[in-house]
């Protein structure tokens, strides 16, 4: 395959693959759905941070030399304060819980709406950005954006259940939640065939670019999916958190290990 078909393919599994595999979770009946969610955000952390720690960091300081180190700690630490301001402005919005902390009036109809659409905007700029990510891996290694869409589906599954949430509380209805969220998975293969055609001649920026996608896996993880386990301090319930993560870091280990 050339390097576009790897790209375009493994978009489609991050963003319209992880669409359709959420749409089949919310077809279980509620009680197995709410118990199997929690486990999924666990194995979703491991992945994130095995994908960001052990394939997509140590490529961008290989790739950029000793004497660039320095500049690709910062990019990592700038991409980081970058996605802080994002989630602030709430165009960085997740939902992996079935309560997602969206507090409208009942009262206000037009709240829900926008509710609704403010979460397809911010998944839609979510998933380009993630397409831009795999595209820039791929670019570097063909080995690198298979681990990092593995990651990017582990954590979106999740995700989209969530987003199906909200559009469901917003009044939208099963079919059109599921059109307009098919739609904003496309972004993912729109950032992937940008980062394609843009990318391939601006090669000294790849390692700043994978440092920004170890950012963004780093910051999903520890900020926004890491606070939710916190929630049960059952030991019972830490110990499955603890192995399941583990589980999603040995996956990425097993995967970047065989693929090189």
């Amino acid at each position: 395959m050339t390097l576009f078909t790897w790209i375009l393919l493994f978009c489609l599994l991050g963003g319209v693959l992880s669409v359709l595999a959420a749409a089949i979770f919310l077809l279980l009946p509620v009680p197995v759905r709410n118990r199997l969610l929690p486990h999924t955000v666990s194995f979703a952390i491991g992945a994130l941070l095995g994908a960001a720690l052990l394939g997509l960091l140590p490529h961008a300081l290989e790739s950029a030399g000793s004497e660039r180190l320095h500049a690709v700690s910062g990019a990592l630490m700038l991409g980081l304060f970058g996605f802080f301001l994002l989630e602030k402005l709430v165009l960085w919005r997740h939902c992996h819980h079935r309560d997602c902390e969206i507090h409208t009036p009942d009262d206000h109809g037009h709240a829900h709406q926008a509710a609704g659409a403010l979460i397809l905007i911010g998944d839609s700029l979510h998933n380009f950005i993630d397409g831009v990510l795999i595209g820039a891996a791929f670019l570097t290694d063909i080995h690198l954006g298979i681990v990092t869409s593995l990651a990017v589906a582990a954590h979106e599954i999740p995700q989209e259940v969530g987003d199906f949430a909200i559009l469901l509380h917003s009044g939208f209805s099963v079919r059109r939640a599921f059109l307009f969220n098919l739609l904003a998975s496309l972004a993912t293969v729109i950032g992937g065939v940008l980062a394609y055609f843009m990318l391939k001649d601006l090669q000294p920026a790849l390692p700043y670019i994978l440092a920004v996608a170890a950012s963004s896996f780093i910051y999903i993880a520890v900020a926004d999916l890491i606070p939710g386990l916190h929630k049960r301090t059952e030991f019972s319930a830490t110990l499955k958190q603890v192995a399941l993560i583990a589980a999603g870091v040995l996956l990425i280990y097993i995967a970047h290990s065989t693929l090189h």
